[in-house]
């Protein structure tokens, strides 16, 4: 009876393990490089007022936020704490019109008490990123993205 029960717990146990692996779910911070200019000479640093479209994702592919549809960049100081710390670690080093994959745990998101009604606790997160500014700069050579496409 005994090893009938230690089997039960030890295939439940597994089944939970590879239902958590298939899900999506991540344990650590996930960077993907998905688009980096040639030239980057201005990259993110804690400290800097940065600019950056995004699209909010959980593992299942469910949209709950995106900066692109609305057209509208969140700005905020980076590595000041203002936005989740999956973003405060994952941005850093950015160059303007770098793009990113985040994968972020729950950890470094919302948690266990996650953010109700959109993200559940324990979620792992995942941004598709766009720099977009770094300190009022939207180009290396600190001109307007429209004042370099008429050249």
């Amino acid at each position: 009876m005994a090893k009938l029960l230690l089997s039960i717990v030890l295939i439940a146990a597994i089944a939970l393990f590879v239902s958590a692996k298939k899900s999506g779910d991540v344990t650590e911070l996930q960077i993907g490089v998905k688009y980096k200019p040639e030239t980057c000479s201005i990259q993110a640093h804690k400290g800097d007022r940065i600019k950056v479209h995004y699209r909010g994702t959980l593992t299942d592919g469910k949209v709950f936020d995106s900066s692109f549809e609305r057209g509208d960049p969140i700005e905020f100081e980076l590595g000041s704490g203002q936005v989740i710390k999956g973003w405060d670690q994952g941005l850093l080093g950015m160059c303007i019109g770098e793009k990113r994959k985040l994968k972020i745990p729950a950890k470094l998101g919302y948690g266990t008490q996650g953010s109700p009604p959109s993200i559940p606790g324990g979620a792992t997160l995942i941004f598709d990123t766009e720099l977009v500014a770094i300190n009022g700069k939207t180009s290396e050579d600190g001109k307007s993205a429209e004042a370099n496409s008429e050249l």
